[in-house]
């Protein structure tokens, strides 16, 4: 007989190893993002802008899989030390786009090296990270 409480075992909980191990390679960016005076969700926030400068916050809370009561008070801390600035948009006044600033702009060039050294950090294959992204973005997606 199958124990009922089987489910409950945290070794059969695929939640937690996803858990543990973003918080894992969270933590690894720590070392590389602490002398540019950044926390990881600033880090990400700025991939995005460099992506993509003038970003709504909507669509920058969809790309990051935050809401906007995340991003809204990580944007005023950013703006607050002169690397972005928010502005309403002309056709919406709704729609409130994020802009990278000077200083902003400058920081990417500081922080180009973050990837390769956090990756040098994880050892998977090649192959293993590409499956474990693909994988990992279909745990993202929304059922339909």
């Amino acid at each position: 007989m199958k124990d009922e409480y089987e489910c409950l075992k945290l070794e059969n909980q695929l939640c937690f190893p996803l858990y543990a191990a973003a918080r894992k390679i969270t933590s690894l960016y720590t070392p590389y993002l602490k002398p540019l005076g950044l926390t990881y969700t600033q880090y990400i926030v700025f991939m995005v802008l460099w992506e993509t400068d003038g970003i709504p916050v909507t669509e920058l809370c969809k790309k990051l899989f935050l809401d906007s009561g995340t991003i809204t008070p990580l944007l005023k801390t950013l703006e607050k030390n002169g690397y972005v600035q928010r502005k309403r948009g002309t056709q919406d006044e709704r729609v409130v786009n994020v802009y990278l600033t000077k200083e902003g702009k400058a920081l990417r060039d500081k922080a180009k090296n973050v990837p390769a050294c956090v990756g040098n950090c994880v050892h998977l294959s090649k192959e293993d990270a590409e499956h474990l992204y693909r994988i990992l973005y279909e745990v993202l997606k929304k059922p339909e």
